[in-house]
């Protein structure tokens, strides 16, 4: 079976044998993409965004996301998942962490979106600080849509021609998808 880059977000978010809500964190919202397709799979989905420019052009897209039923697991856009993180209640069931890549060394662009996020986003340059405030708040899965951020090991991988999805398995009760 072949799965398109966003079957693949969906399938690295899920955690098999429960039938309870799972509650998702993506800790570098970036400008959404990943959190619609999540929403629109069925998973409520709090959002972290770091970058101040960001987060505006964020925030008016989930105010238009807001309109379409099928959108309304999206719980809302809060600040830097570092200092966020460490102020949750529970801990989360899956994190998600899509940093920004480095700039290309190759002379081919890459698509205009990212262009606009790559002008005006910080590098994540404390990568290693993101994924370990996401480990200490034991989620049962970190997802990074990258590989080997901060050198993390993960427990498998889920890739693509275009696309890697890390899986990080935190607990060793649990049997992930």
């Amino acid at each position: 079976m072949t799965f398109t880059p966003h079957q693949f977000l969906v399938k690295a978010s899920k955690i098999k044998n429960t039938d309870r809500t799972l509650t998702k964190i993506d800790a570098t919202a970036g400008l959404g993409e990943d959190v619609l397709l999540l929403a629109a799979a069925g998973f409520p989905v709090q959002l972290h965004e770091y970058d101040p420019v960001i987060a505006a052009l964020l925030r008016d897209a989930l105010r238009r996301a807001a309109e379409l039923p099928e959108l309304a697991a999206i719980v809302g856009l809060k600040d830097d998942s570092r200092t966020a993180l460490p102020e949750l209640t529970a801990p989360p069931d899956v994190i998600l962490f899509d940093p920004m890549f480095p700039e290309r060394q190759k002379s081919a662009l890459i698509k205009k979106k990212f262009q606009l996020l790559q002008n005006s986003e910080r590098l994540c340059a404390d990568e290693t600080d993101l994924v370990n405030a996401a480990i200490a708040e034991h989620p049962h899965k970190v997802v990074i849509k990258r590989p080997h951020l901060a050198d993390a090991k993960p427990n498998y991988s889920l890739k693509g021609k275009t696309i890697r999805y890390d899986c990080l398995g935190l607990p060793q009760s649990y049997v992930y998808v």
